[in-house]
């Protein structure tokens, strides 16, 4: 199933997509009654989906993010944030920070460069705390995609991440949440401007989705909708205003969302 959140001229609602998305016209979205946790039901209200404005798939209270979690991503780094961990390295992102397809990120006039860092991202269905690896997947509502949006200058001046990371709109999510996707081996490609800049596979992930999540929920409770971006494997660069960046992940789809100058429209 393919949940969303969307808005409609009759307000903002969670959504089941169906249909084909390599046909958008012909998809169509059901409206959910209350919130897609456990198993939705429907109002019986519909729209084609190009009636509608897809929104970020969830507003969570925490966006939990692992860093240094490709080989190949620490390594065009330079070193710079250290050698590959024994554990999961885990920073916060604001949830004010989150946007949906297609709303612009805003670059700040003060930060540059400001990198693109497509993720994987887990979406979290119930509370939970202290989950094992082998239970994590019982967790997990399902999987979207997650642009980790940094500004390098100030992730290297501050010597921590989160005013690098947590700057309104710098958490891209989208397009919606897949819930029967398999986390293990999934091919992921970043483009700006249609030209392709990350291609990788998240079996290359140094800390799988389950261990992620064991190690995350013993140090905070994490509760329904919570995001988990996975890391971002090599190929990360700089967005300048007047780009596109998007980010596909198989089995999925593609988030997009364009790029402008803070101030600008």
């Amino acid at each position: 199933m393919r949940l969303g959140r969307i808005a409609s001229p009759d307000g903002v609602a969670f959504v089941s997509i169906d249909g084909d998305a390599n046909e958008p016209a012909g998809m169509t979205v059901r409206e959910i009654a209350e919130h897609p946790f456990g198993t939705p039901t429907f109002t019986g209200r519909s729209w084609p989906l190009a009636d509608v404005r897809l929104l970020a798939p969830m507003l969570a209270s925490k966006v939990v993010c692992i860093g240094k979690n490709y080989a190949d991503h620490i390594a065009e780094m330079g070193g710079q944030t250290g050698p590959a961990p024994a554990d999961p390295v885990i920073f916060l992102k604001p949830n004010t920070a989150i946007i949906g397809p297609n709303v612009p990120i805003r670059l700040p006039a003060d930060a540059s460069p400001v990198h693109f860092e497509g993720e994987l991202a887990a979406v979290i269905s119930r509370p939970c705390k202290d989950v094992s690896a082998a239970h994590a997947a019982d967790s997990v509502l399902g999987y979207t995609i997650a642009n980790d949006v940094s500004a390098r200058d100030q992730q290297r001046a501050d010597g921590q991440w989160t005013r690098a990371k947590g700057h309104d709109t710098f958490c891209p999510v989208g397009p919606w949440i897949v819930t029967d996707a398999d986390p293990a081996d999934l091919e992921l490609c970043t483009e700006v401007n249609g030209e392709v800049k990350q291609h990788s596979r998240t079996s290359l992930m140094i800390h799988h989705v389950a261990a992620i999540v064991e190690w995350i929920s013993a140090v905070m409770t994490l509760l329904p909708g919570d995001l988990i971006l996975t890391g971002t494997p090599a190929g990360v660069g700089p967005i300048e205003d007047g780009d596109t960046v998007s980010v596909t992940i198989a089995g999925i789809g593609t988030l997009t969302n364009p790029v402008v100058r803070k101030g600008k429209s």
